[in-house]
């Protein structure tokens, strides 16, 4: 005989405890400690991604990325422990992994996104081996540390697939240090080092794409736009690009390789892309300024998962979470939704060791520094800001859901 269903009720229901996830609970618990928060989860640890691209670089150790996922959950919100698998918005209930069923009044949908290894032909099977590295997963980063330890010489390719992805700065940042590691143990002569990316352009915000042009120069980066990553031959060192050129027309071209760092393809996750919550490409389809969805006025979305138009960073998550926190409050309240959030984000791109040139902006792409340092230009000061202020201000701050922040100003 099958087992009766249970449903669980929760005034707030959290999908997923990562960066988004954890800060808005948090801040919703702070406003309102005797809050009903539910925080839906799997995982037993909780990771600083930001920091994945210096593990790969051989500059941070992995271990100081992970917490133990209890230390990280604010102490007063219930912690879930599954996966979802089904959205039923119209009934304001959820399906669980376990088969329990969870009812809401307000949902918060932050599962952040979808790795897809499968989206490159043998790529899953390549991962991990023969050369073939991503800084993307956690159990991948410190074999790319170890690759870029064995290369001795010869092709390194770097790849970045078709927008959005999250980080949209890191597939370059380790082509930069990669660059600069071969520099320092003496094979520039020997190496030839290549940035596919599939787009057009080395960033989306252009007034950036001179200066990091520059960087990609003086390392001796190529840089091939408009070549999408399609197969990868880890037995026999080959990757195979789709090409676009101006006039539309597609070609294949294959490279062989010595080391290959590669940028999954990204989307949101099943459960969310085949829900009602979900726009034509997959994602939370929420207003861009509230954070509430168009269409499900009880739900909200923040965090990689939604369809801001704006980089998917913690950063972004960083000035998110407050404005999603205090519409979700005015929501349960019956105010009026006043909170707006201007598409901030930032991404710290490391140009090498010891350097970051950091990149601020909100919607429209205008660039707005939060310090009065020139944001085009390589710092010492914010390689120690993203390596070192940074990890700590994430943990002990931002997920404990506190505000307050340096306001960031538009220029030009």
């Amino acid at each position: 005989m099958a087992k009766p269903e249970t449903t669980q009720h929760h005034t707030v229901v959290v999908i997923g405890a990562g960066a988004a996830g954890t800060s808005v609970a948090a801040s919703l618990l702070r406003q309102r400690p005797g809050l009903d928060v539910a925080i839906v989860e799997p995982s037993d640890v909780h990771y600083y991604q930001p920091a994945f691209t210096l593990v790969g670089g051989g500059a941070y150790s992995l271990a100081k990325t992970a917490r133990p996922q209890a230390e990280t959950l604010p102490d007063n919100a219930r912690w879930v422990r599954a996966a979802v698998t089904e959205l039923q918005p119209d009934t304001n209930t959820l399906l669980l992994s376990d088969g329990r069923k969870l009812a809401y009044d307000i949902l918060v949908v932050t599962p952040g996104l979808k790795l897809n290894w499968d989206g490159v032909e043998g790529l899953r099977d390549a991962i991990g081996r023969n050369g073939v590295c991503s800084n993307y997963d956690p159990a991948m980063a410190e074999y790319t540390w170890q690759c870029l330890k064995a290369f001795q010489g010869g092709k390194a390719l770097f790849t970045q697939p078709p927008a959005p992805i999250k980080c949209a700065g890191a597939p370059q940042k380790i082509a930069y240090l990669a660059a600069d590691y071969v520099r320092k143990k003496g094979l520039s002569g020997s190496s030839e080092l290549k940035f596919y990316a599939a787009g057009g352009a080395l960033f989306s915000v252009p007034d950036f794409v001179p200066p990091l042009t520059q960087v990609a120069k003086r390392h001796n980066v190529g840089l091939l736009m408009n070549h999408n990553l399609v197969a990868v031959d880890g037995e026999n060192k080959v990757a195979t690009f789709r090409f676009t050129n101006s006039a539309g027309e597609v070609s294949e071209v294959k490279e062989n390789f010595d080391f290959l760092h590669v940028t999954p393809p990204q989307c949101a996750p099943d459960f969310i892309r085949n829900s009602a919550l979900a726009n034509a490409e997959g994602w939370v389809e929420v207003d861009q300024h509230s954070m509430q969805h168009v269409r499900y006025d009880n739900v909200f979305s923040l965090g990689d998962a939604s369809s801001l138009p704006t980089s998917k960073t913690a950063a972004a998550v960083r000035k998110q979470s407050p404005v999603a926190a205090a519409n979700i409050l005015a929501r349960l309240s019956g105010r009026g939704l006043d909170a707006s959030y201007d598409g901030y984000t930032s991404c710290p791109v490391v140009t090498g060791y010891g350097t970051v040139m950091l990149a601020e902006f909100i919607y429209g792409g205008k660039v707005t520094p939060t310090l009065p340092l020139s944001p085009f230009k390589e710092s010492r000061f914010y390689w120690h800001v993203k390596k070192r202020v940074l990890p700590p201000f994430y943990f002990d701050y931002m997920l404990k859901g506190k505000e307050g922040d340096i306001a960031h100003k538009a220029i030009g």
